[in-house]
């Protein structure tokens, strides 16, 4: 009878050994960006490995889902209307708090790896992007310009959702490239990733990306913030010398 106790004990803690959470090993290609003169972006690999608690291959198969988000900013969406032959804004709304670049890749259609709420919860996906509008808004006309907002920066490449394109080999590896563009803020970029399994998201890992700008970039950027009316006086300048330099060479033409 104590064998069989025995036995049953030694099961059971097998069972649940077996049952615990994975663990996530992320990394990064370059956990800096540097935007020079004639910065035209940057292809990120995000990679990493799925690894049992002590430290050895899972042993069950898992889904990915990986999430790199930029700073978030304040935006403000304006509706253009065309009113006798001309176009003028019309409703608008502004975002407290909407990311300023946004990109998701998975091991499978996102649909078919997790349900609407769990989803909804971790901001899987451009349709679960929690945009807070500032103000009261009806329901309806914030779902109309948060669509707005994902479409406009969808077609300026900030917003991407890419669906398969994390490959997993061996059940251990994983990987996925994700582009940024030349547009893309500066700031501390956030790469998170979720390892999903019958629908529930069982373990997550963070790793960061700084974009930087540096050279001739980075002094205005920086005499823009702390030294306003000395900036505001050098773009007079600059602006000055060039309408003066393209006077001349048109007066040699």
């Amino acid at each position: 009878m104590i064998a069989l106790r025995s036995a049953l004990l030694v099961l059971c803690l097998l069972l649940l050994g077996g049952a615990r959470d994975p663990i996530l090993v992320p990394e990064i290609s370059q956990h800096e960006v540097q935007v020079r003169q004639g910065f035209t972006g940057a292809d990120l690999l995000l990679f990493g490995a799925i690894l049992s608690p002590e430290g050895t291959r899972a042993a069950q198969d898992y889904d990915i889902i990986v999430v790199l988000e930029g700073p978030v900013r304040s935006i403000v969406l304006r509706e253009k209307q065309k009113v006798a032959g001309m176009w003028i804004n019309a409703a608008s709304t502004e975002f407290r708090s909407a990311p300023s670049y946004y990109a998701i890749a998975s091991s499978r259609p996102i649909a078919r790896i997790v349900d609407d709420k769990t989803a909804a919860i971790y901001e899987l996906g451009l349709k679960w992007l929690q945009l807070s509008p500032i103000g009261v808004i009806d329901p309806a006309e914030q779902k109309r310009f948060s669509a707005g907002l994902v479409d406009l920066m969808q077609r300026q490449g900030l917003y991407r959702q890419d669906e398969g394109a994390v490959k997993i080999s061996g059940q251990v590896l994983y990987q996925a490239r994700i582009a940024l563009p030349s547009s893309v803020l500066t700031g501390t970029y956030t790469a998170e990733t979720f390892a999903v399994r019958d629908g529930k998201v069982v373990a997550s890992a963070i790793t960061r990306v700084e974009v930087t700008k540096e050279g001739f970039e980075r002094f205005v950027a920086v005499n823009a913030q702390r030294n306003g009316l000395l900036y505001g006086l050098f773009a007079v300048l600059v602006s000055v010398a060039m309408g003066w330099i393209a006077g001349r060479l048109f007066a040699l033409v």
